[in-house]
């Protein structure tokens, strides 16, 4: 690609607003999917922020730097691929390009506006592959560098970069994290055996599978079931990401979580979702353990309201929740109509008709508001045999693709 004039494109991005239709070259392909790798580096590690790449091309068309969202959101990945730059990077940058899968941020927050420092920085041409949901970006950053006579192409490998955003889009466009349900099951469809006594399901890769969608999560949501029959730790174990995993969500109607559990031993403090009719008592033990209280609806079922805790998450920032929990809350998901996705992992055991099923039972006002037989209300998007175990995640139709790699 030939070095861009930005004297030559100023006439263009000031005069028009479509993104679109601006001139793309085959290198942008290239460079984009760059981006979109680095961002996924950020996944269940970037926060309440999107997680975002951004690579940086000099004017003779080489690459200069790269860089993605931080932990806990900072710095941006426009900012991380910037400030690893040197002087003659800098200088090289002049009339380049910044090619960035989310639209550059336009507003103050923990850091300056992106958009100002990829201004200041002199490139010539911005490539951006989604536009940013987010009301205080909304195409404002794209504007903003447009007037600064900065040419902008907007679209270049959207479907790609979505993958990596969707669960931040999702969150922004619905008030509410973006839920994966994942059920563990025998080949007869059941969880556990009748004393509900903790034995595993799957063999080890698929457990490594899943510590990798853990780590991928911004959080874990369980009910207090699993905590009592398996005092589970439900963090990461896998080898180099001991340090991703997120905090945990727990419905806990009484407040029945032991204050010795394992899960309490989270780096996060651990959120439970109770009634208010939970004892006081139980209340003040597990606040001075470091729990977070959370006191919310009972549903009709007299369970505390999934939709009104993924309201609580969506507010406070959680992007991307992985349900891991027993047939209760994998029930009242799926009523409520709050799983987007289902990885349904299944072994080659078989448990019998008196084990616990994986779903427990619908009310017929329940079929009809959520359209349980509805055709189409999840389609398979991916196969895959992990070891002696089968994977198969269904998703919404709305939603997208994009699986976790084993």
């Amino acid at each position: 690609m030939k070095p861009l004039s930005k004297k030559s494109l100023v006439s263009k991005a000031a005069k028009t607003q479509d993104f679109w239709s601006n001139p793309v070259f085959p290198e942008d392909t290239r460079w984009m999917r760059a981006a979109i790798m680095a961002a996924k580096r950020g996944i269940g590690r970037s926060g309440v922020n999107p997680p975002v790449g951004c690579v940086l091309i000099g004017a003779g068309g080489q690459l200069l730097a790269s860089g993605h969202t931080g932990a806990g959101g900072v710095p941006h990945a426009e900012s991380a691929a910037l400030a690893s730059l040197d002087n003659a990077g800098r200088a090289a940058l002049q009339g380049g390009t910044a090619y960035v899968t989310l639209e550059p941020c336009y507003h103050h927050g923990k850091t300056p506006p992106c958009a100002d420092a990829l201004i200041a920085a002199g490139i010539a041409r911005l490539v951006v592959a989604l536009q940013d949901p987010d009301p205080r970006v909304n195409g404002n950053g794209l504007a903003r560098m447009a007037k600064n006579g900065i040419i902008v192409c907007l679209g270049v490998e959207a479907a790609l970069a979505n993958e990596s955003l969707k669960y931040f889009i999702h969150k922004i466009q619905n008030d509410k994290p973006y839920c994966s349900l994942k059920v563990a099951v025998s080949l007869d469809g059941r969880i556990a055996l009748s004393d509900r006594k903790k034995r595993w399901l799957t063999g080890s890769k698929m457990r490594r599978y899943v510590h990798l969608l853990r780590s991928q999560a911004d959080a874990i949501i369980t009910g207090v079931g699993t905590i009592l029959a398996d005092d589970s730790q439900l963090n990461c174990r896998n080898e180099g990401l001991e340090n991703d995993s997120p905090p945990i969500f727990i419905f806990d109607r009484l407040l029945r979580t032991p204050t010795t559990a394992a899960v309490l031993q989270s780096p996060y403090p651990v959120t439970l979702f109770c009634s208010e009719v939970a004892p006081k008592k139980r209340r003040q033990a597990l606040e001075d353990a470091g729990c977070v209280i959370v006191l919310l609806p009972d549903d009709a079922d007299g369970r505390p309201d999934v939709g009104a805790a993924l309201h609580y998450m969506g507010v406070r920032g959680i992007n991307h929740g992985l349900v891991e929990a027993g047939t209760g809350l994998v029930t009242s998901f799926l009523a409520a109509d709050a799983a987007d996705c289902i990885y349904w992992t299944q072994s080659d055991h078989i448990l019998g008709g008196d084990a616990l099923p994986a779903v427990g039972q619908f009310t017929s006002e329940t079929i009809n508001a959520v359209a349980i037989f509805a055709e189409n209300r999840y389609i398979q998007t991916h196969y895959q045999e992990i070891g002696s175990d089968r994977l198969i995640i269904l998703q919404k139709p709305s939603a997208n693709t994009g699986a976790a790699q084993a």
